[in-house]
C-alpha cells in the first residue's frame, strides 16, 4: 500500500490529490486547491510551499508526482509555473519524499488513453476510475490524474520487474 500525492502547480491555484494505490486498485483519499493570495511572488511560492507542506503532514504520503512544465504562449507565465512547480518539489524534498514528474500527454494518456485529452475528459474519467459521485474541480482532478498517472507507472514497473524475473529464471533451470 501506497499513498501518492499528485500536484498540478500553478501560481495561483495549485491543485492537489490524494490517492491510496494497494496492488493495482487506486481509492480515492482527498483532493482540492491551494489557492494563493497576493500579488508579490515571493509571497505566492512561500503559500505554496507552506500549503504543499501541510498537506504532505496531514496525509503523510509516501510518494510525491508533479506535472511537468510545458512552454506556454507566454514565457513569463511558464516562467511563473516553473517557480510554482519548484515550491512545491521543495516541500516535497523537505518531506524526503521522491519526486516523479510527468509531462501533461502522458498524465492524459495514463488516465484517459489519450494524449490529446481535453480537461473535461480528465475529470471524467478521475471521477470514474475513483468511483467519486461528482466531478472534483479541474485543478483537483488534474492533480489526481497526476497522482494515477504515478500510481499506474508504478504498478507497470513493478510488473514489468517480475516479469523480468520470470525470465532469468527460465533461463537458469
Amino acid at each position: 500500500m501506497a499513498i501518492i500525492l499528485g500536484i498540478d502547480p500553478g501560481s495561483r491555484i495549485t491543485g492537489y490529490g490524494v490517492v491510496k494505490q494497494v496492488g493495482a486498485k487506486m481509492e480515492y483519499v482527498a483532493s482540492g486547491c491551494i489557492r494563493v493570495k497576493g500579488e508579490e511572488l515571493a509571497g505566492r511560492l512561500n503559500q505554496i510551499f507552506n500549503g504543499v507542506s501541510e498537506i504532505i503532514a496531514q496525509y503523510q504520503p509516501q510518494l510525491f508526482a508533479i506535472e511537468q512544465v510545458f512552454m506556454a504562449k507566454n514565457p513569463d507565465s511558464a516562467l511563473k509555473l516553473g517557480q510554482a512547480r519548484g515550491a512545491a518539489i521543495v516541500a516535497a524534498t523537505c518531506a524526503q519524499l521522491p519526486v516523479a514528474e510527468y509531462s501533461a500527454r502522458q498524465i492524459k494518456q495514463s488516465v484517459v488513453g489519450k494524449g490529446s485529452a481535453d480537461k473535461t475528459q480528465v475529470q471524467h474519467m478521475v471521477m470514474h476510475l475513483l468511483k467519486l459521485s461528482a466531478s472534483p474541480q479541474a485543478d483537483a482532478a488534474d492533480a489526481l490524474a497526476v497522482a494515477l498517472c504515478h500510481g499506474h507507472t508504478q504498478q507497470s514497473l513493478i510488473s514489468m520487474a517480475g516479469q523480468a524475473r520470470k525470465v532469468v529464471r527460465g533461463r537458469l533451470r
